[in-house]
């Protein structure tokens, strides 16, 4: 879990805004919990953008609008209906704490065409594969600049991206840098976790447009 310092707060047209001390790893989509700021502005939210300028309200078709000529950095906006609240200094936290699941366990072992025997170290492994490996496919498109539910795949390449990751971490259980363990005397494969054909099913790295 990410949490990140408050140092302002305000809320005009029913969405508030908080601007964080530090830059934060928050994405639009994203379910933040606010907590120390006061009763209006804690509680778990969505956030619906992250505006660099100075939020003013929402004009007749309910879109956002911001004054160009006050950037400011770091700032989190989500809906809250409540009365206008002008901006002021404010303490208290946001905090970022995203799960993804986009594949399962048995999607894993069915991956690998075996069966773990519950519990095991083998399957106690299992699930630390498939945590690390969703969290990691879903870091890596977040940082390509993709906006992904947690909870969904965005489609069949990155599920079976995320598979072949997760089968690959599991599968290197025991391995020392880059060789998977072997008791072969022919020697030990090389090991390579994110080949190029799990980036090409992720879509990672995706190239900057300018």
């Amino acid at each position: 879990m990410a949490t990140y310092t408050v140092t302002n707060k305000y809320l005009i047209d029913n969405f508030a805004v908080l601007q964080l001390l530090t830059p934060s790893e928050i994405a639009v989509g994203s379910s933040i919990t606010v907590a120390g700021v006061d009763a209006t502005f804690n509680g778990t939210y969505t956030v619906r953008a992250l505006p660099q300028y100075l939020y003013i309200g929402i004009d007749t078709e309910g879109d956002l609008l911001y004054d160009y000529q006050v950037p400011i950095a770091d700032q989190v906006l989500y809906a809250k209906t409540a009365s206008d609240v002008e901006r002021v200094a404010a303490s208290g936290t946001v905090s970022y704490d995203p799960v993804c699941t986009w594949v399962t366990s048995a999607q894993v072992m069915s991956y690998l065409g075996i069966t773990i025997t519950n519990p095991s170290d083998d399957y106690t492994l299992l699930t630390q594969s498939v945590s690390a490996g969703n969290q990691f496919c879903y870091r890596r498109r977040q940082e390509s600049g993709y906006i992904d539910s947690l909870t969904t795949s965005p489609g069949g390449d990155v599920t079976l991206g995320t598979l072949m990751y997760c089968a690959a971490l599991w599968r290197s259980r025991g391995s020392i840098e880059a060789t998977y363990a072997t008791f072969d005397g022919m020697g030990s494969a090389p090991q390579q976790s994110l080949t190029p054909i799990v980036k090409q099913l992720l879509g990672i790295p995706r190239p900057a447009v300018a």
